[in-house]
C-alpha cells in the first residue's frame, strides 16, 4: 500500500532509539523526508547514517535539542520553521514513590513530556491550518489511562497529552489538518528494557522471568503477555501520518496490547 507520503517532510522528536527511531524509519521508509531528534548531537548524527543505510532514503537529517530547554527548542523551531507532520514522541519516565517525588520532579516531567508537544504544535498548527494539510500526533501511553502507582507524575503527563490533542483537534474542524493520540502499552524501547534488567538483577532473576512477572503483578491486563516491538507502534503511527487517515481525527488510538481493560 502506498501510504502517500513522499515529498512530506516529518519531526519525530526522542528519534535517535526506541519507538521514536522506529517511527523515523517508517515515515523514511514510506519516502518522506524525516528529521529525527535527539539530546547529543553525535547520536543524533550517528542516527540519521544508520537511518539512511537502513531505508535508502538519503533526505533524513537531524537536529540535537533537549527539550527540558526552552532554548534549544527556539533553536530547532529556527532551523525547521515548518513541517508536515509532527510526532511528538519525546518522553521521560522514572518509578518513583509518590511521596518522594518533588515539586522540581513534576516541573521536569511537565516540561519534557507536555510542554515539548505544546511549543511545537505552537509553531507548526497554524502554519497546516493555511496550507490545508497536516498532522499532529502525540505519543502517549496506556498509563494515561491506567495511571501507573509507581509513576503517578508520568501518567499525569500522558494524560495531559491526551486532552491537548482533542483540543487542538477542536481547531482544525473542516480542514485537512488532524490531531491525534497514540497509546502505546509496555514496549521493548531502550529505557523499558534497562528498567526490567535493573528490576531483574536486584531480584536476582532472569530477564525472561521477570518479563513473566511483569506482566503477572504489574501488567496483569495484557491480552499479548509480552512487550511491544517498537516497529509495531510505528505501524500505527505512519498509518495516522499519511493522507489515508484523513477520518481519523481527535482520537485516542491504542497500541496497548490489551492492557487497558476496556472495548472503547
Amino acid at each position: 500500500m502506498d501510504l502517500q507520503l513522499k515529498n512530506k517532510t516529518a519531526l519525530v522528536t526522542g528519534s535517535t532509539a526506541g519507538i521514536g527511531y522506529a517511527i523515523a524509519k517508517s515515515l523514511a521508509t514510506e519516502g518522506a523526508t524525516v528529521y529525527i531528534n535527539g539530546r547529543d548531537q553525535n547520536k543524533v548524527n550517528s542516527a540519521v547514517q544508520k537511518l539512511v543505510t537502513e531505508t535508502g532514503n538519503s533526505d533524513i537529517k537531524g537536529i540535537a535539542a533537549d527539550f527540558s530547554d526552552k532554548q534549544q527548542v527556539e533553536n530547532l523551531l529556527t532551523q525547521l520553521p515548518d513541517v508536515d507532520i509532527l510526532i511528538n514522541n519525546i518522553g521521560i519516565f522514572e518509578p518513583k514513590e509518590f511521596k518522594n517525588i518533588p515539586d522540581e520532579d513534576w516541573i521536569k516531567f511537565f516540561e519534557v513530556n507536555v510542554l515539548s508537544g505544546v511549543r511545537l504544535a505552537r509553531v507548526y498548527f497554524d502554519k497546516m491550518l493555511a496550507k490545508n494539510w497536516g498532522r499532529i500526533i502525540f505519543i502517549s501511553s496506556e498509563s494515561a489511562i491506567q495511571i501507573p502507582a509507581e509513576m503517578i507524575h508520568y501518567g499525569m503527563t500522558k494524560t495531559a497529552q491526551i486532552a491537548i490533542a482533542r483540543g487542538l483537534a477542536e481547531l482544525t474542524t473542516g480542514t485537512n489538518v488532524t490531531v491525534n493520540t497514540v497509546l502505546p502499552g509496555p514496549t521493548a524501547s531502550e529505557g523499558a528494557t534497562e528498567f526490567v534488567k535493573t528490576v531483574a538483577k536486584d531480584l536476582g532473576k532472569t530477564d525472561a522471568e521477570m518479563e513473566k512477572e511483569f506482566f503477572t503483578n504489574m501488567r496483569g491486563t495484557s491480552l499479548i503477555k509480552r512487550f511491544l516491538d517498537p516497529e509495531e507502534i510505528a505501524n500505527m503511527v505512519t498509518y495516522i501520518a499519511s493522507p489515508l487517515s484523513s477520518a481519523t481525527n481527535g482520537a485516542t488510538l491504542r497500541t496497548d496490547g490489551g492492557v487497558i481493560k476496556t472495548a472503547f
